[in-house]
């Protein structure tokens, strides 16, 4: 899929939920084999010693196969059952690279996996059913989304826009106002994680590509982020766009 029909297709959190069950399965199946493979001399040593591994094994595919059916479920109930953030941890740092891993193997586009992969973060954070303060919540933006020609800088300052509506940072400027909550725009990972240790937020709603979105959650990791997915019609990292509505539906799910 290209960048410019990128806007055209939602992301979808059903991808990044097989792809969950097909490394669950795997992941059982090297625990059996890791069983199966030493027992076959272990009766050699104590003949107790088969059964105590298998128990062992048991246990560890039964921790698998539960975690896979609890983010499952909490992704569909939209309810916080039990360890979420814990869980949300689990696929940022675990099942992501290797769902990513898999999902090169048998060919499906990264990009894909990690807009998947978004979408079933927020479904987590917003399972949480979270309710922070207007100033304890952050919107960071990439320095794209303002017009590549205009010759009025907003990255660390965005009052400096002169609200003309060429681009999006107008209506993102005045959604913070009307929520009054902080908002940046970054040129990079290294300033948006600045910007995050100044601000000290407990929610942050990003704008960014799938990389760097996935990139972010990552980092921030357990701080909870909501990712939105810009729009680049002209290309990556050129003249991008949002749909503000996404951001202020987001707002309204987890402001106090």
């Amino acid at each position: 899929m290209s960048d410019l029909d990128r806007h055209t297709a939602p992301p979808r959190k059903r991808l990044f939920v097989a792809l969950m069950g097909v490394t669950c399965i795997l992941i059982v199946g090297i625990i059996y084999l890791l069983w199966w493979v030493p027992t076959r001399g272990l009766a050699n040593i104590h003949p107790e010693l088969p059964r105590l591994v298998g128990l062992v094994t048991a246990a560890l595919s039964g921790v698998a196969l539960f975690g896979t059916l609890l983010l499952v479920l909490t992704t569909a109930l939209g309810k916080d059952i039990l360890f979420t953030r814990f869980m949300r941890g689990v696929v940022i740092k675990f099942l992501l690279p290797v769902i990513e891993f898999i999902g090169k193997l048998i060919g499906i586009p990264k990009d894909t996996i990690r807009q998947s992969f978004i979408a079933m973060n927020n479904s987590l954070v917003q399972s949480q059913r979270l309710h922070i303060r207007p100033d304890r919540v952050l919107i960071l933006l990439p320095h794209c989304l303002q017009l590549f020609d205009c010759e009025i800088k907003v990255t660390g300052d965005i009052n400096k826009c002169l609200r003309c509506g060429r681009c999006d940072i107008k209506g993102l400027a005045e959604l913070a106002e009307k929520h009054r909550i902080d908002i940046s725009v970054a040129t990079g990972g290294t300033l948006a994680r600045k910007v995050i240790i100044e601000k000290r937020p407990k929610l942050v709603v990003a704008v960014a590509c799938e990389r760097d979105l996935t990139s972010g959650i990552k980092d921030c990791y357990p701080l909870p982020v909501i990712g939105i997915l810009n729009d680049r019609p002209f290309g990556p990292c050129f003249n991008t766009s949002v749909d503000v509505e996404k951001i202020d539906a987001a707002l309204n799910e987890v402001l106090a």
